[in-house]
């Protein structure tokens, strides 16, 4: 009778195993670890020396925010906390909680809207895009009267850069009367159209 020495059973892979493991994307991890020691090492490169002063490498700027149209004498608001923060000027209405931030540019908004908390310190601004879709965002105020104050500056941005539909409607009712006049002009007089 033969017997084997050491044990017969196979070495675990797969989820149950390895967290990371993921059937046809990942390889298990014993086969991770092969791969690294079956990888040759790449040969450095052996080239005589040579009494070659390399090139300095041209500056490389900071990528910096790209350029946006410089508007200093407008409103802009800012209200922030340890977690979120809240950014409008010009370019439109930014948000940001942690890692996560979104910007919509001010004709991607339908509304901006804001909620104070009955309780606490909490100040609630929710941007509704014209899509039917709605981000609200939370701010920790230092203090209550904060409310007041942020809300009068935000409404000072919103007046410089937000074009709302009542805006757009009072030019198309303006339009409209205009025509209407114009069409009351036609008449010849006594009251019937000139058809």
């Amino acid at each position: 009778m033969e017997q084997r020495i050491g044990s017969s059973s196979q070495p675990l892979e797969g989820a149950g195993f390895d967290p990371a493991f993921i059937p046809g994307l990942t390889s298990p991890a014993s086969g991770r670890e092969e791969d690294a020691k079956a990888k040759p090492e790449e040969p450095e490169d052996t080239a005589p020396e040579e009494d070659i002063t390399p090139e300095p490498e041209p500056e490389v700027e900071e990528e910096s925010a790209p350029e946006e149209e410089a508007d200093p004498d407008g409103p802009v608001f800012e209200a922030s906390d340890r977690r979120a923060r809240v950014v409008a000027d010009h370019s439109g209405v930014r948000l940001r909680l942690d890692d996560q931030e979104c910007e919509f540019r001010w004709d991607e908004i339908g509304a901006v809207e804001t909620e104070t908390a009955r309780f606490g310190k909490r100040w609630t601004l929710t941007v509704h895009t014209p899509d039917s879709r709605w981000y609200p965002i939370e701010v920790e105020a230092p203090s209550r009267s904060s409310f007041a104050e942020w809300d009068t500056a935000l409404d000072a941005v919103l007046d410089a850069y937000f074009e709302d539909g009542e805006a757009q409607s009072e030019k198309d009712d303006q339009a409209d009367d205009v025509k209407d006049s114009a069409k009351d002009s036609e008449d010849d007089g006594d009251g019937t159209d000139a058809d």
